[in-house]
Order: C-alpha cells, then structure tokens, then sequence
C-alpha cells in the first residue's frame, strides 16, 4: 500500500484522521491560510479595509468594468455578499457602480481616483506580506508549492462542476 493512501477498511483499531499524512499536510495548508488572513488583515487595518474589501478593490483593479456577477463568481461568494460589501466600498467613495451601456440589468464595477491610490497601498502591502511570509521557502519549494495547490484546485473545481452537473435534471 502506498504511504500516502488511507488503509481500507478492516477490523482493527480505527484510524483517526489526524494520523493520515494526507489529512496532516491539508491541515498544515489550512492553518497556514488562516494565519496568512490574520496577518494580512492586520496589515490592512491602518488602512482602513478589510480583507473582503480589498479583494473587491483588487479584481476591479484588475479588470475595470467587471460585473457585479462575475465578481462574485470569482470570489466564490453569493450575491447577497455582494450586495453587502459593495455598498460600504460606494459610500466611501471608491467605487461606482454604473449600469452597462449595452445591458441595462447588468451593474459594472469602477475605482473611483481614490479607490485607485488605495488599492495601489493595499496591492503594495500583499506583496511585502507576501515576499515576507514566503521567504522562508526556497525558490524551488515556492514554485513546488504553488504547483501543487494550482494542481489541488484544478482537482476540486473538477470535483464541484461534477457534483453541479449531477444536481442537474
């Protein structure tokens, strides 16, 4: 039996999760993001955001013009979520929503001037918090990594377009 796959089931004692090396690295993966929010979310404070609301500001950034749908597609959120982040980013004047020009129901995502200066001191500090945290990998263990979670996400977009197409009639 390979060292990596869990043993099938037998009479015996029970093998608990945590004993599993598969189950142990996705916990070292998990926990490792949720320090990282932590951090990151710190380092977001004196600017006055969230972590939610610099991933909104990000992707507009990113693609000016976005769709309030595909942004919440892309963040993997609802659009009740949506709905709630957007307005408090609009009140503080650093995004417009507009309608489209060529679809009246579909509501367009902007940075406004001081939305832009903001993002730019946000996408600033991910990246110093990044190099930061990643520097104890050598380049080989960062590309490995990376590699293999892109590898990882792959198989579990696969796993949730199956399981929608299942739901299917």
């Amino acid at each position: 039996m390979n060292k990596m796959q869990a043993p099938s089931a037998s009479p015996g004692p029970q093998v608990l999760p945590w004993d599993l090396p598969r189950f142990r690295n996705w916990i070292a993966v998990a926990r490792a993001h949720s320090l990282w929010e932590k951090v990151f979310s710190e380092a977001l404070a004196p600017l006055d955001i969230q972590l939610a609301h610099y991933d909104v500001l990000a992707n507009i950034f990113h693609a000016p013009g976005l769709s309030q749908q595909a942004l919440a597609e892309k963040l993997l959120v609802g659009r009740s979520a949506m709905s709630m982040l957007l307005p408090v980013l609009e009140k503080r004047g650093l995004i417009e929503r507009r309608s489209d020009e060529t679809d009246r129901r579909l509501r367009r995502l902007w940075l406004t001037p001081a939305g832009e200066a903001l993002t730019r001191k946000a996408m600033a500090v991910h990246v110093a918090e990044i190099e930061a945290m990643m520097q104890v990998l050598t380049d080989e263990e960062c590309n490995a990594a990376g590699e293999a979670m892109r590898r990882v996400g792959k198989a579990l977009e696969a796993r949730s377009l199956a399981a929608r197409s299942a739901e299917k009639p």
